[in-house]
């Protein structure tokens, strides 16, 4: 296990980077210092599962295929103890794995091979919208419940339910629920939903959010988000 530390002595973001790559590895990690971040890297799943417990990272860097215990499944275990921002790696640009990847609890996903740049712009928006989700959380304490009859939306408890019964998100799938939610029927452009749930200012990340809305689609419904071709989506109130 690999502790590299940021240079400055103030507090500093801490990044668990999980890859099995060494090189690659040292790359991410290396380049995370360089933006003032502390680094811990761990090469399989089980040394990063028990790395976050003991470390309580601010966010999480992990490759899909690992020795010992698969990213899936070290995702699951990391967040289930304790929110965190998962962003995956994954060496296959299949649509299919990604929404599996998100499942999981990731928040983003990136395919290999990847831009060092692109890397940390991820990062830093993750990061940025772990502080807006505290925001917001605070001024949705008086939020009105968003009641749709056989859905459910608490916004202050961030809770949905579905015919009655509660319907597990990752924090990026309840945030893109109910941006979605607040405004029924309205088309949101892919962009627009960029800025307002991953604090995006550009459209390189359209992508994620088609697959965040599959991965919603799996949970509630196929119906209840209608693709708008060429333009975004829109949430659809489910029907009596």
């Amino acid at each position: 296990m690999l502790n590299t530390t940021a240079r400055q002595n103030t507090a500093v973001r801490t990044v668990l980077v999980v890859e099995d790559e060494p090189t690659l590895a040292t790359a991410i990690a290396q380049r995370i210092t360089a933006e003032g971040w502390s680094a811990r890297v761990c090469g399989d799943g089980a040394s990063a599962v028990q790395a976050a417990s003991q470390l309580r990272p601010d966010l999480v860097i992990m490759d899909i295929m690992l020795p010992v215990m698969d990213g899936l499944e070290a995702t699951k275990r990391i967040v289930a103890e304790r929110p965190v921002p998962v962003l995956i790696l994954t060496a296959r640009d299949d649509e299919a794995d990604k929404v599996i990847g998100l499942g999981a609890g990731a928040d983003d996903y990136m395919t290999k091979p990847f831009s060092m740049r692109e890397l940390i712009a991820r990062c830093k928006a993750l990061l940025r919208r772990v502080e807006r989700a505290k925001v917001i959380a605070k001024n949705s304490e008086n939020e009105k419940i968003l009641d749709f009859g056989s859905m459910v939306i608490d916004p202050a408890q961030r809770i949905v339910t579905l015919n009655g019964k509660q319907v597990h998100l990752t924090p990026t799938e309840f945030d893109l629920l109910a941006t979605l939610a607040r405004r029924p029927k309205s088309v949101l452009t892919r962009e627009k939903l960029l800025e307002e749930v991953w604090d995006w200012v550009d459209a390189s990340g359209t992508r994620t959010v088609d697959s965040h809305v599959k991965a919603l689609r799996h949970k509630l419904g196929a119906d209840m988000i209608r693709t708008v071709h060429g333009v975004g989506y829109a949430f659809e109130p489910p029907t009596e």
